[in-house]
């Protein structure tokens, strides 16, 4: 006999206090009034200081997991969504949020990160710098073709009869890899990426292209990649899903004909059952296969498959605080105070300096004009081909790049032949470091470490190894996506006296 699922509950005048992990928010309430102890209760797109009633979800031991039914009391910190698809996208959990709080906020996860799961003694954190730039600020979107228009459960409900087109262009829905919300309008990336959106969905509803299934792997279209560079250049990437070389010619034609903005034009049949694109060949239909983003004076080429900040500007103010920390910076960028603590390029005596994550070498070129030498290492072979280029396009003479595994590449007789070096600049994925790789880091034993971190409790997890034999002198984080719950963090480590 199989058991009825229990009934969950409709919590009444629930007053969120605090936002939490992932970019919800929570509440802290007694599960059963004749009970005293509390359990927490997790809201998306709630607010600190909002009173509502919250439908319960889903319910675990130490906490609950419930939604917005009623909103009877609205917080002081809201304000009113630019995005006609928040709430549904799932991909701005925070626009119902002032900018200014946003801040406070990511601010504190990185000092709860490092002070609950890092347990380390760290300096005060610095205050975060803010994007210039809340809105339109992103330099790549990637949209899906859906041949299923996804219906939020409102419309369902509604016995609304759509006279629009069954497919979709637009985000998956957040957990539900086969469901398409269609986008008319992204607040994220510039106009021209929504006017390219739209044209081509409009186009190809009109010429009877068909959307891609992916239950069925059948379909001609499948993504849409738009990348616009802080140059202006444009790439469009279209990623078909079957080998229709008239289908293909249409689409492609209609896009050089009428967006001449576009100064890269690519196509990728992918007939794979996954959507990436890193083992496929990429076809340039126009133009050369590359745009280039400008940083500090240095192009940097990017391609279909390169890894490049999503947030151009932003990115410089990052960068910048990792040349600082590193003693790397100009002068003109300094402080008499930020000169003494942390010295510059202008200095004299050249460090070494290696950067691990190096991608495709954006960090490294970025402060090789401050450095003697600079070595870049790479788990991903392509990316370290662009590294090259990269350091060739610029005219510089001083990096070398290296594609492996970390702690397979830097032996002993790696450092023998390279040199020790004196600083060490880190930037791994959102998982953070391996052990292993520590060790290695430990063993080379550089007289200071930059940590970059896209996740400060990866982040802080790799700096409580480290802490034996190196001590945070300088903790900065940077808000490089407005209106999520994303923020980076940049540490600089100095190794102790006595290791």
């Amino acid at each position: 006999m199989s058991r009825k699922p229990k009934s969950l509950p409709l919590l009444e005048n629930v007053r969120i206090t605090a936002m939490a992990a992932e970019g919800k928010a929570l509440a802290r309430v007694r599960w059963r009034p004749e009970d005293d102890s509390e359990i927490v209760v997790f809201v998306p797109y709630a607010a600190p200081g909002d009173v509502a009633d919250v439908k319960i979800d889903r319910k675990k031991h130490s906490f609950a997991e419930g939604h917005i039914e009623r909103l009877s009391e609205r917080s002081p910190l809201r304000v009113e969504p630019e995005c006609p698809h928040f709430g549904v996208c799932g991909g701005c959990k925070w626009q119902h949020i002032s900018y200014d709080e946003q801040l406070i906020c990511k601010r504190q996860t990185v000092v709860d990160a490092l002070q609950r799961i890092g347990k380390i003694d760290v300096p005060s954190v610095n205050p975060i710098l803010g994007s210039r730039n809340v809105w339109r600020y992103r330099n790549k979107m990637e949209y899906t073709f859906s041949d299923k228009k996804w219906r939020t459960w409102e419309d369902v409900k509604s016995g609304k009869v759509f006279d629009d087109a069954p497919q979709a262009l637009g985000f998956h829905i957040p957990g539900a890899f086969d469901k398409v919300l269609h986008i008319d309008s992204c607040v994220l990336q510039s106009e021209l990426g929504d006017r390219i959106r739209n044209s081509v969905y409009d186009f190809a509803v009109e010429k009877g292209l068909t959307f891609y299934n992916i239950r069925e792997n059948r379909g001609l279209l499948r993504n849409l990649m738009i990348r616009i560079a802080s140059t202006g250049q444009c790439m469009v990437c279209v990623q078909f899903g079957e080998d229709d070389r008239d289908g293909i010619a249409l689409l492609m034609d209609f896009l050089k004909l009428n967006f001449p903005e576009i100064t890269s034009l690519l196509y990728v049949v992918n007939l794979k059952l996954n959507d990436t694109i890193s083992d496929q060949k990429v076809i340039a239909w126009n133009g050369p296969d590359f745009i280039e983003e400008e940083m500090d004076g240095l192009r940097f080429r990017v391609n279909a498959k390169s890894f490049y900040q999503t947030n151009s500007d932003q990115a410089f103010e990052l960068y910048k605080v990792a040349r600082k920390y590193a003693g790397l910076a100009p002068a003109a960028e300094l402080t008499e105070e930020e000169k003494s603590k942390f010295g510059c390029m202008d200095d004299g005596g050249k460090p070494l300096v290696y950067d691990l994550y190096t991608g495709t070498g954006t960090i490294a070129n970025f402060v090789a004009r401050g450095a003697g030498k600079v070595i870049g290492i790479e788990y991903v072979e392509a990316a370290i081909e662009d590294a090259r280029l990269n350091a060739e396009v610029n005219g510089l003479d001083n990096t070398l790049f290296f594609a492996g595994d970390m702690k397979d590449i830097l032996t002993d007789d790696f450092v023998a032949a390279h040199g020790t070096p004196d600083v060490m600049i880190i930037d791994p994925p959102r998982a953070g470091m391996h052990e292993d790789v520590v060790k290695v880091i430990l063993k080379a034993a550089p007289e200071t470490v930059v940590y970059v971190s896209c996740n400060p409790a990866t982040q802080a997890r790799d700096l409580a190894l480290m802490d034996g034999m190196y001590a945070v002198t300088d903790v900065q984080p940077v808000d490089m996506f407005p209106h999520t719950h994303h923020v980076e963090n940049v540490v600089r480590l100095i190794r102790r006296q006595d290791s």
